[in-house]
């Protein structure tokens, strides 16, 4: 909460509240039930369930365990509902009288059907096409464990890079010995046309237009070269997904210009894209990934289901008296909201 005293006896107050009641449409995956709820037990807001199918007894079961615990605690039952038909998907999709907010969580088709057939607000990304810059100056014994760990760690996730832009003064030297990081670990390489004379002897594909616009949930990883920064940042902005971008270089200057002028929800210098989590940034659970530049952005925990209201207190002041020749000056003084 924030709070400035317009005048004596005049004082705004900015105050967190819950957004109201949250819909979460997911796929496979029961543990979503656990974490959101608890999310929005600790913010305050009433929820919505629908799972798929292929977790539907786990899912039950977890909802009923956590239904009870939190109504044994004074929390109303009827605060968290649970649907499991696929009829339900489309009469959530059309409740926009009542759910504030829509969160999907599944495959880029599944979330992409959320986003086209509903007028609630959707928060969500629908793809995460990731990229890793390599800077001319970069520290390649840094960049091959960075990008390697990028897209192995975990490569069906959402923020498991996908796109590799190597700066191309030091392809010749770079290129060969990342493949072999790659072919160790099975990492299928589809590269830009041209480079195919740097991975002789490896097993690589050349690459096609729609490969430098594809989330390949896999190990697959699509390479190209590019003459500057600039040229990264501006196909980074253009075939990204706006989810995490990385930028790996030892130039301070490079960093922050990458972080300044990149349009993503994450941008790393120097670490793996796996990083984009809501675990890993210290949130606990997370609702999940938002590339939205609207309220929330990147990975979101409780801050992510509040919102925030205006109080004014006053003692009988009316806008007469601020007004014209005779108005009387906003003072603007800083309140010790703890006192309040």
């Amino acid at each position: 909460m924030s709070a400035i005293e317009l005048d004596e006896g005049l004082e705004l107050y900015q105050k967190r509240c819950p957004i109201g009641l949250i819909g979460v449409i997911f796929e496979a995956r029961p543990e979503v039930v656990p974490q959101i709820m608890s999310l929005c037990l600790k913010s305050g807001n009433a929820i919505i369930f629908k799972g798929g199918s292929e977790a539907k007894r786990s899912n039950r079961i977890l909802f009923d365990i956590l239904r009870e615990a939190a109504a044994s605690a004074g929390v109303p039952a009827e605060a968290f509902v649970l649907m499991e038909t696929r009829e339900d998907i489309t009469e959530i999709l059309k409740m926009d009288e009542y759910i504030d907010l829509l969160i999907p969580r599944g495959s880029y088709g599944f979330v992409k059907y959320i986003q086209s057939n509903t007028h609630i607000p959707v928060l969500g990304h629908s793809a995460g096409i990731c990229h890793i810059y390599v800077d001319s100056e970069a520290d390649l014994l840094k960049a091959f464990g960075v990008v390697l760990d990028s897209k192995i760690q975990y490569p069906a996730a959402c923020n498991a890079v996908e796109k590799i832009l190597v700066n191309e003064s030091i392809v010749p030297y770079f290129l060969p010995r990342m493949a072999d990081q790659f072919a160790a670990n099975g990492v299928e390489m589809r590269v830009e046309k041209g480079l195919e004379k740097y991975l002789i002897g490896f097993d690589c594909k050349t690459a096609s237009e729609d490969d430098w616009t594809a989330e390949y949930d896999g190990l697959v990883i699509a390479i190209r070269s590019v003459k500057d920064m600039d040229e990264a940042i501006d196909i980074i902005n253009t075939n990204g997904s706006h989810h995490t971008d990385a930028i790996i270089t030892e130039n301070r200057e490079k960093q922050d210009e990458f972080a300044r002028r990149v349009d993503s929800a994450d941008v790393f210098i120097n670490a793996s894209t796996r990083f984009a989590d809501g675990f890993r940034f210290g949130k606990g659970a997370e609702v999940g990934i938002s590339t939205n530049k609207i309220h929330a952005r990147g990975p979101m925990g409780m801050e992510g289901l509040m919102i925030y209201k205006y109080v004014l207190v006053g003692n009988g002041q009316m806008v007469k008296d601020y007004s014209g020749k005779n108005a009387k000056p906003y003072t603007h003084r800083p309140i010790d909201v703890s006192k309040r």
